[in-house]
Formats: structure tokens, C-alpha cells, sequence
């Protein structure tokens, strides 16, 4: 086992893709995962994972856009836990209408994006304040290459979500919290998978540096080094990870 055995780390949308990329890649360094998902029967199938390689796991029911379901997520954990050493704020809306609208979306709708997108991470960290504090731990917020040019809902959601990550990693200095954000380009999940036509997928790589598809792990790797104390001085940043992709948009 290695840096990271014993150590508490919470993922949400930890159902599936990114969060279980996040989960295998700290359980299998020892670590105990906090999992939080919409999605009960995928948490359980990524609790199951963990635990074949070496980690430890819980699982807790919550919608980022509901903020009681966000404070009890946050009770349920310092309730258990006196320490909490890196918060992943991956929960989030990607696919579908966020990706393609801009008008005629409606107040309700872009209301309960930045809920998800960008409130939600504040809400839940603020949440584990004291836990944070008390590892002196980190945050990592999950923004997008989209955040760079913002043509649709999910990119403002992002780039706005990059802000608060400069303001968080401001105001939770006081406790020696440390706060960044990782930029994924388009990534190789399934859900992905199931929202890009297989042409797009290739144009899309053509626009890289890199000629291969982004992965969960590439994204969970550097997740890992930015908590593990090789990272330790890197703070009030958002990292792109995108395979040196040139025109910095979300093309679907």
C-alpha cells in the first residue's frame, strides 16, 4: 500500500467513469472511499471494485442540486469521520440539452445546471469544512476544456465553476485547505461513449496533440499527484488535461 492507506477520500459521482476511475485509483493505495451518487446500484458496483483491490468503501445517496440532500452528506461525514483528506467534487451535468443549449433554456433549467455544476461543490465543501481543516486536505473541482471557450450552458457552468475555485482556494487558505480544479478534455467514459457519435470521436482527436483518446485513469492520475505530497504546493489552479487539444471548445 502506499501514500494514501488509511486516508479518507470522498468522490461524488462516484457511481461510474470519472468518480469510479477516482475511487479504483485511491483504493487501490489503501485508501477508504466516501462515495456519493444519485446512482445507489453503480456506487455499490464501485464500493465492490474498491474493495477487490485493496481499499475500503461507503456509500451515501445525494443530488448535487439539493441542498438538504448536500448538508446531510455533510453530517452523515463528520459524523463518521474526524478527518477528511481530499473532497473530489466530480458530480456533474455534461451530456444531453446542457452541451448544445444556449437560448431557450429557461430559468428553471439554468438554475438547476449551475445547482449541479457549480454551487453544489461550494455547498458540499463548506459542508466539510471542519473535516477538511482537520487534514489540512484538498479539493478538487471537476471543470472542462469547455470552461475555456464558453459557447453552451456547460461551459458557463464551468468557467464559473473555475472562479469559485479561485475564490475557494482563497477563502479555505485559512485552514491550510488547498483548492484546484482538473479540466478534462473529452474522456473515454461510457457516458461519453453514449453521448458522442463514433465520427466526432475521431475529429475530435484530430484537434489534439496527443493521438489517442483520453481516458478515466489520465484524469485520475493526476488527481492522485495533485493530493499526494508531490502536489503539495499546487493550489488556486485549474490544469487542463485534454491531450494538448488546440481549439480549446466542446465540440459535440
Amino acid at each position: 500500500m502506499g501514500a494514501f492507506k488509511n486516508k479518507i477520500i470522498l468522490v461524488t459521482g462516484g457511481a461510474a467513469g470519472l468518480g469510479r476511475a477516482y475511487a479504483l485509483k485511491f483504493g487501490g493505495d489503501g485508501a477508504h472511499l466516501i462515495l456519493a451518487d444519485i446512482n445507489a446500484a453503480g456506487m455499490e458496483e464501485t464500493k465492490a471494485l474498491v474493495e477487490g483491490v485493496g481499499g475500503s468503501a461507503e456509500c451515501h445517496i445525494c443530488d448535487m442540486s439539493d441542498e438538504v440532500q448536500i448538508q446531510a452528506l455533510g453530517a452523515a461525514v463528520l459524523g463518521a469521520h474526524e478527518k477528511l483528506d481530499v473532497l473530489i467534487n466530480n458530480a456533474g451535468l455534461h451530456m444531453g440539452e446542457i452541451a448544445r443549449g444556449f437560448f431557450g433554456l429557461g430559468q428553471a433549467k439554468w438554475q438547476h445546471y449551475f445547482a449541479v455544476n457549480t454551487i453544489g461543490p461550494l455547498l458540499l465543501a463548506e459542508a466539510l469544512r471542519p473535516a477538511l481543516a482537520n487534514a489540512k486536505g484538498l479539493i478538487i473541482n471537476k471543470s472542462s476544456m469547455a470552461s475555456y471557450q464558453p459557447q453552451t450552458a456547460y461551459g458557463i457552468t464551468k468557467v464559473a465553476l473555475n472562479v469559485f475555485t479561485h475564490a475557494m482556494a482563497n477563502q479555505f487558505s485559512a485552514d491550510e485547505i488547498r483548492c484546484v480544479a482538473i479540466a478534462p478534455g473529452l474522456m473515454e467514459t461510457p457516458a461519453a461513449q453514449e453521448g458522442v457519435e463514433a465520427a466526432n470521436w475521431e475529429r475530435l482527436k484530430s484537434m489534439q496533440a496527443v493521438k489517442r483518446q483520453g481516458t478515466a485513469e489520465d484524469i485520475a492520475n493526476l488527481g492522485y499527484f495533485l493530493a499526494s505530497e508531490q502536489g503539495s504546493f499546487i493550489n488556486n489552479q485549474v490544469i487542463l488535461c485534454d491531450g494538448g487539444h488546440q481549439l480549446r471548445g466542446f465540440r459535440i
